[in-house]
C-alpha cells in the first residue's frame, strides 16, 4: 500500500497595504479597529508598530495597540511569551501585563477588558489596533460574542455568535494577516526558540515557581511554559525539552493559520502581507 503524500495547503494570496487609504477609511468612520493577525513568528508585532506609526502619521492622532494574545497578559512571564516590549518603542500598547502569572484568564475578561481599552483610546481621539495571534480572542471582539446567554469560556472551544452586537465592540474591523511560507516560519520559530532558552527561559520558569505558581499551573499555560517546566523539574532532559518544545510550537503555528483560514471560509476579509 502506497504511503500518503502529505499536501501542504497553498498559501493566501499576498496583497499590497494602500495605508493612506486605509487612514481615509479610518478617519471617515468606514473602518473603526485595523487588526494584524498571524501565526507565531510571522513578524506581526514588527508590523503592527510600523502600521501604527504610519497610521498615527497621516490621521494626525495616536494610535494605540491593543494586545490579543492569551498569555501575554501575564506579568513575569515574559521570555516564554515574547513580549519584546522594546518593539513597540514610543507606540502605547494595552492589555500585556494586566494579570499575575498563576492567575486563569479566559476569553469573556479579554472581551471585557477589550471593550475599557477600546473606548479609552477612542475617547481620547486615537486609533486602536488589535494585533495578536490567539485567535478565539480576535474573534470574541470582532465578531461580538455575546457571553450574556452562554458560560464564560477558559481559551479554548467554541464560542457562540451573537443574537444582537454586545456594546462596545467594534462595528467596522480591517483585518491584515502577517504572511510567512511554512519553511521560513519553522526556521524562525527554531531560532527564536534557541535563543529564547540562551536568554534564561529555564531561570524564568525557576523563579516562577519559587515564586509560588504551581507545576501544574505551569504546564497548563502550555508551549515553552510546559516544556521548560517539565525541564527544570528533571522529567525531560534538556535535548528531549528542546525536540518536543520545537514540534510543539510548529503545530500550535499551523494550527494558528488553520484557524485564520477558517475565519475566511467564514466569510472574514483578512489581507495578507509579505513581512
Amino acid at each position: 500500500m502506497a504511503a500518503r503524500k502529505c499536501v501542504t495547503a497553498p498559501l493566501p494570496q499576498a496583497e499590497i497595504i494602500d495605508i493612506e487609504a486605509l487612514a481615509a477609511a479610518i478617519q471617515k468612520g468606514s473602518v473603526d479597529l485595523p487588526v494584524v493577525l498571524g501565526p507565531t513568528a510571522s513578524g506581526k508585532t514588527r508590523y503592527a508598530v510600523a502600521l501604527a506609526r504610519e497610521l498615527s502619521r497621516l490621521c494626525s492622532r495616536p494610535c494605540e495597540i491593543i494586545s490579543a494574545d492569551s498569555r501575554q497578559v501575564y506579568r513575569g512571564m515574559d521570555i516564554g511569551t515574547g513580549k519584546d516590549l522594546v518593539e513597540y518603542g514610543e507606540v502605547p500598547y494595552h492589555l500585556i501585563d494586566i494579570r499575575p502569572a498563576g492567575y486563569s484568564y479566559n476569553v469573556f475578561e479579554f472581551q471585557q477588558d477589550f471593550k475599557s481599552a477600546f473606548a479609552d483610546i477612542r475617547s481620547r481621539g486615537g486609533i486602536p489596533l488589535l494585533c495578536g495571534g490567539t485567535g478565539l480572542y480576535i474573534n470574541a471582539v470582532t465578531s461580538a460574542y455575546d457571553f450574556r446567554t452562554s458560560k464564560p469560556l477558559s481559551g479554548e472551544g467554541e464560542a457562540h455568535r451573537p443574537d444582537a452586537r454586545p456594546e462596545g465592540l467594534p462595528r467596522h474591523p480591517y483585518f491584515i494577516g502577517t504572511l510567512v511560507d511554512r519553511e521560513l516560519r519553522n526556521h524562525r520559530i527554531d531560532l527564536r526558540l534557541d535563543a529564547r532558552l540562551e536568554e534564561g527561559m529555564a531561570d524564568e520558569i525557576r523563579s516562577l515557581l519559587e515564586s509560588g505558581v504551581s507545576k501544574d499551573k505551569l504546564i497548563s499555560y502550555g508551549l515553552e511554559y510546559k516544556y521548560v517546566t517539565l525541564y527544570v523539574t528533571g522529567e525531560l532532559s534538556f535535548d528531549q525539552m528542546r525536540e518536543k518544545l520545537a514540534i510543539a510550537i510548529h503545530q500550535f503555528a499551523k494550527r494558528q493559520m488553520t484557524w485564520f483560514r477558517g475565519m475566511e471560509r467564514s466569510g472574514q476579509v483578512i489581507h495578507w502581507v509579505k513581512v
